[in-house]
């Protein structure tokens, strides 16, 4: 089961964010109101830091009665979260959290590391899926809270019509509504997108490099990789053997391109598809995997020092029995 972080303000958000690995996500949320849990509910759900090449994304959701919807945009001031100042956000979230009685609200911290590995595995997983699946986790999330759900409004990832079959079929006992720009339509949208903006730039202002590298002012641009702070970046803080910290998504093109150029090529064995179809499937023996033994005629070679990386984790290497 996974652990989920309360936070009624703020500094609380900001507090939950520097405990945490930076390669593991993280889910915050409210209390959850006790007129949510007896009322007809609203649910929204938006993304923020979708496309850049550094940081994570986070998925936000906002819920309340369906008969304080309106309060969202007269009384807070919820609208799309890209329209607002920072100070206007961090305002607004923070007015969010005040709302307790009838406001209630979740957000998932999705780790760059978390991202990119689930992108590169061998089962292709696309940014998309993830999208949907860390959407459809707040969902059940939510719902497993206590809150009575009854409508659903999401900003599109992909072809709205397609989403909401998909999250129809999953949910069908709620109304759904899928929609580009629902952030700027629909009220509980709009708080939800908030909660994933302000979260998201507080994980970059909190960053800590595991890596020991040393940033002033989180001097890395916008994260977005057409941006040329961003890039040099990119250029200056890459290991050639170890590639880019935590902070940074390597399966993006502009991260890619920039490990072909100043990384070390590693080759890797590569299995043939076709072997691993029909009769004729080769096992790989597990021998492969383990140093053979040395033969004590040849003399032995230079001993290097071993890489922190491998120190620091304790990793010894294996000799067949």
């Amino acid at each position: 089961m996974e652990e989920i972080h309360t936070a009624s303000n703020v500094t609380e958000v900001e507090s939950c964010i520097r405990s945490n690995d930076n390669s593991r996500n993280l889910i915050i949320s409210s209390t959850i109101p006790e007129s949510c849990k007896s009322q007809p509910c609203v649910l929204g759900i938006d993304e923020a830091g979708r496309g850049p090449v550094l940081g994570p994304m986070v998925y936000g959701t906002a819920y309340c009665p369906k008969d304080n919807n309106e309060e969202l945009l007269k009384n807070l001031g919820c609208a799309d979260s890209k329209a607002l100042t920072e100070k206007k956000r961090d305002d607004i979230l923070d007015s969010i959290c005040k709302e307790n009685a009838w406001l209630g609200w979740m957000v998932e911290i999705i780790s760059p590391n978390v991202i990119c590995n689930s992108m590169l595995r061998r089962q292709k997983y696309s940014l998309n899926e993830v999208s949907h699946d860390a959407a459809i986790g707040l969902i059940r999330k939510v719902i497993a809270a206590g809150v009575n759900v009854r409508e659903v409004y999401v900003d599109t990832v992909g072809p709205p019509e397609s989403y909401k079959k998909k999250l129809s079929e999953i949910f069908p006992e709620l109304i759904i509504t899928v929609a580009s720009k629902a952030d700027s339509t629909y009220p509980v949208v709009g708080a939800a997108s908030i909660c994933a903006k302000v979260s998201r730039d507080l994980a970059l202002k909190s960053w800590t490099f595991q890596e020991g590298i040393q940033i002033e002012n989180n001097a890395w641009g916008s994260g977005y990789p057409g941006d040329p702070v961003t890039k040099k970046f990119l250029s200056e803080n890459i290991d050639p053997v170890f590639g880019f910290p935590q902070l940074v998504r390597f399966s993006w093109s502009t991260a890619s391109k920039i490990l072909k150029e100043k990384a070390v090529l590693v080759e890797g064995d590569e299995i043939d598809d076709e072997e691993e179809e029909g009769e004729n499937k080769k096992t790989r023996s597990i021998r492969n995997f383990f140093k053979p033994k040395a033969d004590e005629n040849v003399e032995s070679p230079v001993v290097k020092e071993r890489h922190a990386f491998f120190k620091e984790r304790c990793l010894q290497v294996c000799e067949t029995l």
